[in-house]
């Protein structure tokens, strides 16, 4: 009998992606954990192969009683409001939740994969680097992001670890099954919709005078890459640590939403609307992933362009109303 894997997150946008990908690759005992009551993902899990479904709420007794037959914890479930500022809410299901995980793989020896997030370098004034020693600096713009930060920090220190881990900073991911995030799902998602829609795009101006209209930039990954990396990291296991999940090239908001229109067929029409005041002085202008760790690691494949993955999303996923 092989052993058990564990995901977190599985009807979440990355964690439904992830584990079907995972599952093909040969790691059939997958056990889901979410809050499956939000019907309004179900498409997310319900053609999966898992064998078997846990409410994540009462996930960690069941851990605690069968430990010994887990032998791999993807932790991808997370709150991910970035507009979200009741501090509480991170604590418990980002702060204190991780540690739990990250305590049962320590003491039973189970490899460990978790999700933190680019957010931690907030408007990055150290940069985009993974390197350990920076991040304790780094000074997140919201709630979620500090409380990805404040679980990095203290993985950090502790001398107690899985045989085995990762921190991966996922940049800014699209792709298949996000349909569920409202207002957080990806400009590519919005940007599709207000196409097919109005056949028109607005994207945010500019509200910095060393950034054009529609030029402020982020290093935007397809989540087939995700899950490419997370599957590399747990079939070669190189050096634990926290390494950066993106394309090392950051790409600006105008270039994505002309990707849009491209994969759909139409003619650009772009205008620009104020950003919204309650995340205007929150607002990250450019991130840019610092791949150098996960390629001297040994990761080469190559990822998707920016055109790329928006037209696989489009052609194959929003326009027949496909989820992955």
């Amino acid at each position: 009998m092989g052993k058990i894997n564990i995901l977190t997150g599985a009807a979440g946008f990355i964690g439904s992606v992830l584990g079907k990908e995972l599952i093909v690759q040969g790691l059939d005992k997958m056990l889901a954990v979410d809050d499956f009551s939000k019907t309004e993902k179900a498409t997310n899990w319900e053609t999966a192969k898992y064998l078997d479904l846990h409410d994540r709420d009462h996930f960690l007794q069941w851990f605690e009683r069968n430990a010994a037959d887990v032998g791999f914890v993807f932790h991808i479930g997370a709150r991910t409001d970035t507009a979200e500022f009741d501090k509480s809410i991170f604590d418990t299901l980002n702060v204190n939740y991780s540690k739990e995980l990250w305590k049962m793989c320590s003491r039973h020896s189970i490899p460990f994969i978790y999700a933190s997030s680019a957010a931690t370098y907030g408007g990055g004034e150290y940069g985009y680097s993974d390197n350990h020693e920076l991040i304790p600096a780094l000074r997140p713009l919201n709630p979620y992001g500090e409380s990805k930060q404040e679980f990095d920090t203290w993985v950090l220190k502790q001398k107690e670890q899985p045989p085995f881990w990762a921190g991966l900073k996922f940049f800014n991911v699209f792709g298949p099954n996000e349909y569920h995030k409202g207002r957080m799902a990806s400009v590519v998602f919005h940007a599709f919709n207000q196409i097919k829609e109005k056949d028109s795009m607005k994207l945010f101006r500019s509200h910095r005078e060393d950034f054009a209209d529609g030029m402020q930039m982020r290093d935007f990954i397809y989540v087939k890459d995700i899950a490419s990396i997370v599957s590399f990291l747990a079939e070669h296991r190189p050096e634990s640590g926290i390494y950066n999940a993106g394309t090392g090239k950051a790409r600006a908001f105008l270039h994505l939403a002309q990707a849009v229109f491209a994969a759909m067929g139409k003619e650009n029409n772009i205008s620009f609307i104020d950003t919204p005041e309650d995340i205007r002085d929150k607002y990250q202008y450019f991130t840019e992933a610092d791949m150098s760790k996960l390629r001297s690691a040994g990761y080469n494949n190559s990822f998707y362009s920016l055109e790329e993955g928006v037209r696989d999303y489009v052609q194959n996923y929003l326009i027949p109303q496909k989820t992955h």
